[in-house]
Parts: structure tokens; C-alpha cells; sequence
């Protein structure tokens, strides 16, 4: 990748090394890592490596065979006919013969023998299976099996087979060669032994034990020398001799050494390259080279010289010490594992011997292994591979560790073969160089966990081993192992040459546990990834360098990411959020201050909030027209509608993990989005409220409000502070205000509807029984109270958020409802009176009479002292009738309750400033005027009393109310009372009439009273008794109340209308019953 490009990625490459990095003279571990490694060098040092470790390998050995002198050894009988003699002698013997049926089970036998199944072993030679192969060719033939059938001798089979037999081992050996001779009599027994096995397998032995006997006889003559074909030493013709193991020579070929076929692969060399630079240079890459940079590496280390590991590299003493010891044991053992590979070199090496086993102590983890062929193991490698431990206790007393001649390395510079001279670079190198080699592997097969490495997926199996490798032979601690690694892991993230699983996944090797193994091949603590009390400065320092360096690369990720996530399908920030905080923020040598902390979450708070301002221009692009002309309420429904779903699915996508490093992502696009959409809809909403005025739909109001109403609902709840951009109700009240007076208008017709359609019948489905209290009741004042629940309901179903405004919306609701009402009693008192003025029959014939025939059948009635007795026939309807103003006086005080009136009232009553309260106009009044009773009437009867009833009417004669009829009475109590509305001052005129059944009614007298709304201001009740124009007086009880636009007074209307006619209903009932 190149430097523009990292640069626009905000990672700043840091060259900066601390002050224990710049002790570029140390050797194995602090020299600079980001020193300049030139590849052919490194090359070159790692071929060094897989070239010295082909020549550490343990030997590979093989199976070599030593023929043993051939001793003479005669055979068991000169010829065939010797050896069948026991047989001939007894020719017409019965139990001589095989059995019927024995030719078919020993063809089965023969061909397992052919086709490798027979479970005897040493029917397996290939020798053994060619001698039977010729055999059964003839075995076979039509004729022989035939003849076979017949005679059931077991002498013609055998001889059939030595003939077979003789003729197949004699191909091709000398004349003078007689070792195959002893072989056919082998092969002959064997033969016998399947006879013999297949007459005991099938239970023929029991019939024939004398044909058992002579058959065991001729294979014990065949073997006389014990000889068996199922021992190895005897496949060959019985030679003998011995198998012993030799040494295979090093080839010194590519093909043969593993380790520099992966240099070749790694570096992009042909084997024939690196075959050459190997035999140019194997002179001097010697094990004795080897050997010697080990002896100058443990001197650097006893003269505690600056290039090697030192006390001021570790911050604890005991960690220092540690390695230390570590290094001695690890080094110990490194140079006797060379010097057993080499023993001439333990010659060469003064002061003593090469340093012996300890037969009498055991080995670490009991291994049983010898001094001539130790266990070697080492990371990586299998034990026939490694080139570095040795399994058994080693007396090291001997061992000579000095270099003769070797110098102060303070005077000058010490030169290795096999070591480069800044391993940590070149190491570090070699690392960088193998990850990008696998990478690109498809075919990658992770290598193998171990007591030092766990599995990984990043690295091929052969890259660890040489890696391993290269650690071990320049000793590079396994801290700077894990630390370079992630170094080199960290550059190519930052290069984009990897991606954030890969990361993830180098984290997770680094950090897994490790493998537990019988014995480790080092004797130093292999330490975790967290556990720093063993590392040097120099990683220490390194680790906090790559841990910053992935937090700035990972936060700029995560920042170019999370501009994304207002979309669709915005991508995943999960594993860079997993990383950033399993990997780098978790890490203890992680540290950033909060203030940097702070600024990166405004920085994201920043870019979210512009984000959230383009999404939301893209939604107004998207669902409002460009015209005004063409702007609808069902433009800014749609665009509200998105803005609530695009935060819905942001909150039900942040609904797990709400913050992002301090940053809600939600909160943003609500503070963001919110109150843009509330400024814009109140500029959309006026502009088309001006523009189109009434000609908008009034469900089209009602449905901007809920969208609106929603959306604001949100952004209080999560803005408390910030008020929504206009006011909802102001913008939108004329809407439910054309819908109440839209029902106002619609009300008479919805009842006069109900009622023309009504039939009053009972609503049940089983005439024959007594219907409950709900079925007694018909439809209309169903239907009608319906209409007003859901005229109820569709003001409470707005949530409208003014108090004032919803209870002046159920006060003019309520004066619809009390209009409705009052127009279903009127009409259904009016039909319920039609039914019970109705004439009977004989009323009927007695109206038509004339007024003398009249008078005639009422004297002959006196005469005859008859008083006839009509009973009334009531109409079911009429029972219904009643029966539904009742059930309208349950269903309106639910109404009034689901209202609550009283608290509708109480809102407007605060809203009204005092002034207003006191000052309410009464524009309509209403009085109650409650007939009492009557002293001292006229009597209009023959039988000197009256029927009287009162009538209430105006001054034009219009009748306004009508009370019962108290029969037989001078002193009627009637106890009803009527509502009469007037705007001022008002003349009623009481009259009492007598009824009659023939004829018109008398009047008995007449009375008046003038209702006027200035005698009654203070609106308290007064007693009135009114001297009638004949004789006696009628007392009235009136009181005034002021018809106001207030919702109690209109519920209480209405309940006084279904009183009023529920009362009179009863009433006439009543009378029609009494009399």
C-alpha cells in the first residue's frame, strides 16, 4: 500500500523507538526491528537455518538383510513316491477316500487362498499364492474334477500338486541351484494342511480318522526341519540370516531437506537456486559452525556483554535471572544435541569428555529412550524431526563451554555463521515475509498446536516450523516472538493487506492457551500474552506502540463505518467493535486519556448528526413534490411516516449495544432529524391549509394529527427539553370542529333513520321464552347510542394534547348528543301517545252516534246502574318503547362517565379568566315547571266529580305540555314536571280539562303565569298558587335555569328529556291500567 494511501487511512507511521529499541548493539532481542533487511540476507539466513537443521535431524535409518551361510540340508524323502507310500498301500480303503463333497468346499479354500482371504498367515506369500494359482488351473479341468468325483483319492491330488508345484519354483533358477527343491516340499505341506483343515472344518475327521492320521503324517515328513513357511526368514527359500538397521547418508538435496524447500517457496526461488547456494556454501555451514556460535553466544552472556540480554532489559530481577538460567539449560542442551549428531566433534572440544547420560535418573515424563537414539523435540516438529531436546538427564560437568581465543566483545565484533546480525529485524522479516506467501495460499493447511504455539490458520504448517526454527537457532525469546508477530500483523491491517478477521484471529492465536505436553522443549516459562512480568522493555514498548497504532487505524474504520449505519443495509461494526474492544482496549497497556476519548466521540456525534441531516433531505426529496402546488397532507403523512420508521429501525438495530464509544447513534438521529421534520411540517401544513382550506378531507386532518402527534410524542420523550416545532392542535383543531358539526348536522337524520327502521320488537331469538333485561330493548336506540360511542371515540382515539381544546370538543359533542336524544324521546313519546289515544271498538261505534242517541244509552247505562269495565289492550311495541328510553338512561350515564364530564367542565372553567367567569352571558334559560296538584275544581260529571288533566300552552295556543289524567277527582295531585326553553319572557296559559269518554272534554278552568328570566335571576325555586277563572286554584312550582354552553348542563338536559318521557310514558301506562 502505498504512503498517500496509509496516510488518508489517519495512521501515522511512528519511527519513533524508545530508548530501549535504540540498543541497536544488543544481540538476539532489542536491536530495532524496523531496521532495513535486505531480502537476500535474510534469505540467506533463514536457508542457514533449514540447512542446519537438515543437518541436526536424526538419522534416517533402514532394513538392511544379512544372509546366514547356507548350511546342506537334504530333503525329506528322495522321491514323491516315498512320501505317498502309506497311502498306496491301502488303496481300496474306505477311509482313505475324501468324503462326497469335498472337491466343492476345497475349491473354496483355494480361492481364498488366490484372493487373499484365508486367515491363516502363511498362506500370504506371493510365492505360496502362484504355486496354488497353477494348481487350481488344473484342479479345475472338466476331465480331472470329473475323475476326481469319481475315485476320491487323496494321493491323485497331492501328486497333481507337487506336479504343479515343481514345474512353477524350477523357472529360472541354475542347474546347480537345489534350494528350490526344499521349497516345493514346503509349498506340498502346506497343501496337506488345507486338506486337512477342511476335513476338520465340515466334521469329516470323525468318518475318516485314519485318512486324518496319514495325512498329518505327510506333512510332518514334508517339514522335517521344522521349517514354516508363516516365518520371514524361510519366504525365501529358507536362506536364514538376519535384518539389520543402517544409516541412510545425507543427499544434501533440496528434495530431501523440507525446511529450504519452504525458504524456496517463501522467497520465490526454484529449488535449483537454492541447491546451488547450499553447495557453494556447505563447507562452512557446518554443525561445528553451529556449535561455535553457540559457545560465543553463552560467553556474551558471562561477560555480560551490551549485545546480549542484560539486566536493564527486564523491569523485575527475578525476570532477568529467569531467562537467564533458562538460557544456560536451553543452550546446554542445544550443544549436546549437536554434538551427538556429530560425535567427532565432542574430539575436538578441551577440557573433558563428551558429557554422558545418567542411566540412574529418570527421565522427564519416564521416556525409556537410550543415550544412542534421544528424544528430540522441539515446537512445530514431530519427534523424528526435531533438532533440539534431549529427553534424558545429561551430565553436563564435563562439557567445556569456552572458545579458545575468544575476546572481549567490547574490543570487537563476533562473527556467526548462523546468526544474522540484528535477529529481532531479520526475524521479524522472515515473519512479514511468510504471512504474505500464506496469505495468498488457498490451499493454506494451519499448522499444528503445540506446548508453545497453538494452532493457526494464518500460518502454514511448514512457515511455523522454519519460524520455530529461526527463533531457536538465534534466540529470539517467545515474547518477541508474539510481539514481532503482531508487529508484522499490524502493518499489513494498516496496508489493507488483511482484513479485520484476520486481525481478530492473530489476536486469538496469540492469546490461546497452550497445548500441555508431556515435556516442553525449553527450559524457559513460555509466558501468556498478558502475563508482562517476563517480557523485556524493548516489547513492552512495542506492544504499546501496536496497540496505538490499531486503536487510531481501527477507530477510523469504525468512524467510516458507523457514516453508514442511517442506511438500508448499513455494514456490520461488529467485528472492528470486537477487536477494538477484546484486543486493544482490554489490553493493560492500552492507555488513552479521556480527553482523547472525548474528542474522538464528538468527532462521531458530528459526522452521525450531518449524515442524519443528508437522510433526512433524502426523505423530503423522496415524498414531498417540488412544487408547492402540488404539496397534499398525505405528502407529509408519508414523509413522517418514514422518519418514524427509519428510527424505529435504528433502534431496533442499536437495540443490544445502544452506545458506540459514548455515542447513541439513535439519540443522534432523534436530536438531528426530529425537530428539522417539526420545522418543515409546520411550513408544509400552513402552506396547505392556506392554499386548499376546507376542500381538505377531514380524515385527512385526522390522520396528519396522529402522524404528527406520534413524532412528537418521540422526540418529548426523548427530548424533554426541546420544544416540537409548532403547535399541532392550533394548526389542526378546525378539523375535529368540522367533524362535530358535520355529526350536529347529521344527528336528526341518523334518528329519525334508526327509528323509521325500527319495527320495536323484542330481540330474541326464542319467542316462546321471557326475553333477559339486554333483549328487551329494539335496535334503534342501539343503532343510535352506537353513533354517539363512536362519535365519543373518535375525539378520544386523536389523543388530543390540548385539554382545554378536547373538553370544548366534548362540550359541543355533548349538545349534539342532548339534540339527538331530545328528537328520539320527542318522536317516540309522540308514536308511544298514538297508541294509547287509540279508540276500541265500541268507542269507535259510540263517536259516530249522535249526541241524543248519546245521551239515550247513557241514561239507559244510569237506569240500569251499569258500570262497564273496557279493559285496555296494550301493544308490545309500546312496552318496548319504554324499554328503551330506560336502557338510554344506563347507556348515557356510561357515556357521561367515559367523558368525565365534570372534569371537562372544571378545564374550561380554569381557562376562563375571572373576569370572563363572572361576566358569562345566559343568552337561553330554562324552566322547570313542575304541576303540583288542584283544590276545589268544578265538578263537569253527573256524578258531581271531574276527570281532570292540565294543559300547558303558550300565548299562540301552542301546546307545550300535557299531564295525566286523575280520575274521579276535585283535588288532583299529578306531581309532573315539564322544561320549557325560552330566549325572554314567556306567557303560559295552564287549562284543566275534564275527560270525557263521549263527546269533547269540559274545561274546568283556565290560569296563567308569566315566565320572566329577570324575576328569576337568582335562580332559585318558587311556589306559585294561580287562581282559576271558575273556581278552585292550581299550584305550580317553577324554577330557571340558564341554557349555557357548558357539558354538564347538556348532559343534564338530556337525562331530564329521558326522565321527563320515561315518567309520561309510565304515567299513561298507569292510567290506562286504573281506570
Amino acid at each position: 500500500m502505498s504512503t498517500s494511501s496509509t496516510q488518508s487511512r489517519g495512521i501515522n507511521r511512528r519511527t519513533n523507538l524508545s530508548q530501549a529499541e535504540r540498543r541497536s548493539s544488543q544481540y538476539g532481542l532489542l536491536r530495532s526491528s524496523h531496521r532495513h533487511v535486505a531480502q537476500n540476507d535474510a534469505y540467506t539466513y533463514a536457508l542457514r537455518v533449514a540447512y542446519l537443521s537438515y543437518l541436526l535431524q536424526p538419522r534416517a535409518r533402514r532394513l538392511q538383510h544379512v544372509a546366514a551361510p547356507q548350511p546342506q540340508i537334504q530333503r525329506a524323502s528322495t522321491s514323491v513316491n516315498d512320501l505317498m507310500k502309506d497311502f498306496t498301500l491301502v488303496r481300496d480303503s474306505k477311509s482313505t477316500r475324501f468324503p462326497h463333497g469335498f472337491m466343492s468346499e476345497l475349491e473354496k479354500r483355494l480361492t481364498g487362498v488366490l484372493m487373499g482371504k484365508e486367515r491363516r498367515p502363511e498362506y500370504g506369500d506371493a510365492v505360496v499364492k502362484r504355486t496354488f494359482a497353477v494348481f487350481y488351473t488344473a484342479f479345475t479341468e472338466q476331465s480331472f474334477r470329473k475323475r476326481m468325483e469319481k475315485d476320491r483319492r487323496v494321493e491323485d491330488l497331492v501328486l497333481i500338486f507337487f506336479s504343479s508345484a515343481t514345474k512353477e519354483l524350477a523357472k529360472g533358477k541354475a542347474a546347480t541351484d537345489d534350494a528350490w527343491k526344499l521349497m516345493v516340499d514346503r509349498h506340498v505341506a502346506l497343501f496337506v494342511r488345507l486338506i486337512s483343515s477342511t476335513l476338520k472344518d465340515h466334521d469329516w475327521v470323525r468318518d475318516r480318522p485314519e485318512l486324518t492320521s496319514r495325512l498329518a503324517t505327510l506333512e510332518s515328513k514334508l517339514l522335517k526341519h521344522d521349517q514354516d513357511l508363516a516365518a520371514a526368514s524361510q519366504r525365501t527359500g529358507g536362506a536364514g540370516g538376519m535384518t539389520i538397521e543402517v544409516e541412510i547418508p545425507l543427499t544434501h538435496e533440496v528434495k530431501d531437506i523440507p525446511l529450504a524447500q519452504v525458504v524456496a517457496r517463501m522467497f520465490g526461488l526454484t529449488n535449483t537456486q537454492v541447491q546451488s547456494d547450499i553447495s557453494k556454501n556447505k563447507p562452512s555451514w557446518t554443525e561445528k559452525a553451529a556449535l561455535t556460535d553457540l559457545k560465543n553466544y553463552q560467553n556474551l552472556i558471562n561477560v555480560n556483554s551490551p549485545k546480549t540480554i542484560r539486566r536493564d532489559d527486564f523491569d523485575l530481577e527475578d525476570a532477568y535471572e529467569s531467562w537467564r538460567k533458562a538460557e544456560g539449560r536451553d543452550l546446554s542442551q542445544l550443544m549436546l544435541a549437536i554434538m551427538q549428531s556429530n560425535p567427532e566433534l565432542a574430539k575436538s572440544t578441551p577440557g573433558g569428555n563428551l558429557p554422558q547420560f545418567m542411566p540412574g535418573a529418570s527421565g522427564a515424563g519416564g521416556s525409556d529412550s537410550g543415550p544412542t537414539e534421544p528424544l528430540r523435540k522441539h515446537s512445530g516438529h514431530s519427534e523424528s524431526e526435531s533438532s533440539y531436546v534431549i529427553d534424558q538427564p545429561v551430565d553436563l560437568s564435563a562439557l567445556n563451554l569456552n572458545v579458545d581465543g575468544f575476546e572481549d566483545p567490547n574490543d570487537g565484533d563476533v562473527d556467526f555463521t548462523f546468526v544474522p546480525p540484528d535477529p529481532r529485524g531479520y526475524y521479524r522479516y522472515i515473519v512479514a515475509q511468510a504471512l504474505t506467501h500464506d496469505l495468498k495460499d488457498q490451499g493454506l493447511q494451519p499448522s499444528e498446536a503445540n506446548e508453545t504455539t497453538p494452532a493457526i490458520k494464518l500460518l502454514s504448517k511448514q512457515s511455523t516450523e522454519l519460524l520455530n526454527e529461526v527463533a531457536l537457532r538465534w534466540r529470539i525469546p517467545h515474547s518477541s516472538r508474539m510481539i514481532l508477530f503482531l508487529d508484522v500483523i499490524k502493518e499489513k491491517f494498516i496496508d489493507q493487506e488483511i482484513d479485520l478477521d484476520t486481525l481478530d484471529e492473530a489476536f486469538s492465536f496469540l492469546k490461546a492457551p497452550l497445548a500441555v505436553t508431556r515435556k516442553s522443549a525449553s527450559s524457559q516459562p513460555v509466558p501468556s500474552f498478558y502475563d508482562r512480568s517476563k517480557w523485556t522493555k524493548a516489547d513492552i514498548a512495542l506492544n504499546r506502540q501496536i496497540l496505538s497504532s490499531l486503536d487510531d487505524a481501527l477507530l477510523r474504520d469504525l468512524y467510516d463505518l458507523m457514516q453508514q449505519c442511517y442506511g438500508s443495509k448499513p455494514p456490520s461494526i461488529g467485528p472492528a467493535m470486537h477487536v477494538l474492544e477484546n484486543h486493544v482496549h482490554d489490553d493493560p497497556l492500552f492507555f488513552k486519556s479521556p480527553e482523547a476519548i472525548e474528542r474522538f466521540s464528538e468527532q462521531l456525534r458530528g459526522g452521525l448528526k450531518q449524515k442524519a441531516s443528508d437522510v433526512f433531505a433524502d426523505l423530503v426529496h423522496a415524498n414531498i413534490p417540488t412544487t408547492a402546488d402540488q404539496w397534499e397532507f398525505y405528502n407529509v403523512i408519508q414523509l413522517g411516516k418514514a422518519v418514524v420508521k427509519l428510527a424505529e429501525r435504528i433502534q431496533k438495530r442499536y437495540r443490544k449495544n445502544p452506545e458506540i464509544l459514548g455515542v447513541n447513534p439513535l439519540m443522534t438521529l432523534v436530536e438531528t432529524i426530529f425537530p428539522l421534520f417539526g420545522s418543515d411540517a409546520g411550513y408544509f401544513v400552513g402552506q396547505i391549509l392556506e392554499r386548499m382550506g376546507d376542500d381538505i378531507g377531514i380524515e385527512e386532518g385526522f390522520e396528519l394529527y396522529k402522524e404528527l402527534a406520534e413524532i412528537r410524542r418521540v422526540q418529548t420523550d426523548a427530548l424533554p427539553e426541546v420544544p416540537f416545532a409548532f403547535n399541532i392542535e392550533d394548526q389542526l383543531a378546525r378539523f375535529v370542529q368540522r367533524w362535530i358539526e358535520m355529526t350536529d348536522r347529521n344527528i336528526l337524520d341518523w334518528v329519525d333513520g334508526a327509528i323509521r327502521h325500527d319495527k320495536f320488537n323484542v330481540r330474541t331469538n326464542f319467542p316462546d321464552q321471557v326475553p333477559s333485561d339486554d333483549e328487551r330493548h329494539s335496535e334503534s336506540i342501539i343503532d343510535i347510542f352506537r353513533s354517539f360511542n363512536q362519535s365519543v371515540d373518535q375525539i378520544v382515539q386523536l389523543n388530543w394534547d390540548n385539554d382545554v381544546q378536547y373538553a370544548k370538543f366534548m362540550t359541543s359533542l355533548a349538545k349534539t348528543i342532548c339534540t339527538g336524544i331530545a328528537r328520539y324521546c320527542e318522536i317516540v313519546e309522540q308514536k308511544f301517545a298514538k297508541e294509547m289515544d287509540r279508540l276500541s271498538p265500541e268507542q269507535e261505534i259510540a263517536s259516530n252516534q249522535t249526541r241524543q242517541g248519546k245521551w239515550v244509552q247513557l241514561a239507559r247505562d244510569t237506569w240500569n246502574n251499569k258500570e262497564k269495565i273496557e279493559p285496555f289492550q296494550f301493544f308490545p311495541e309500546s312496552f318496548v318503547k319504554l324499554n328503551n328510553v330506560e336502557w338510554a338512561v344506563y347507556q348515557l350515564d356510561k357515556l357521561q362517565n367515559s367523558v368525565n364530564v365534570d372534569a371537562c367542565a372544571e378545564v374550561i372553567r380554569k381557562s376562563l379568566p375571572a373576569t370572563s367567569q363572572r361576566q358569562r352571558k345566559i343568552t337561553k334559560y330554562v324552566f322547570t315547571i313542575k304541576i303540583v296538584e288542584a283544590e276545589d275544581l268544578k265538578a263537569c260529571d253527573v256524578n258531581g266529580l271531574s276527570d281532570p288533566y292540565v294543559v300547558l300552552g303558550d300565548e299562540y295556543q301552542k301546546r307545550l305540555a300535557k299531564t295525566r289524567i286523575i280520575y274521579g277527582s276535585l283535588n288532583p295531585r299529578w306531581e309532573e314536571t315539564v322544561d320549557i326553553t325560552t330566549t325572554g319572557p314567556l306567557n303560559i296559559i295552564a287549562t284543566i280539562w275534564d275527560w270525557d269518554t263521549l263527546g269533547d272534554h269540559d274545561c274546568v278552568g283556565r290560569t296563567s303565569i308569566k315566565l320572566d328570566p329577570s324575576h328569576f335571576s337568582d335562580f332559585m325555586p318558587r311556589e306559585y298558587w294561580l287562581d282559576l277563572d271558575t273556581q278552585g286554584r292550581l299550584l305550580l312550582r317553577v324554577n330557571m335555569e340558564g341554557e349555557r354552553d357548558d357539558i354538564i348542563f347538556y348532559y343534564g338536559k338530556a337525562f331530564r328529556a329521558l326522565k321527563r318521557t320515561e315518567r309520561d310514558m309510565t304515567r299513561i301506562i298507569t292510567d290506562k291500567v286504573t281506570k
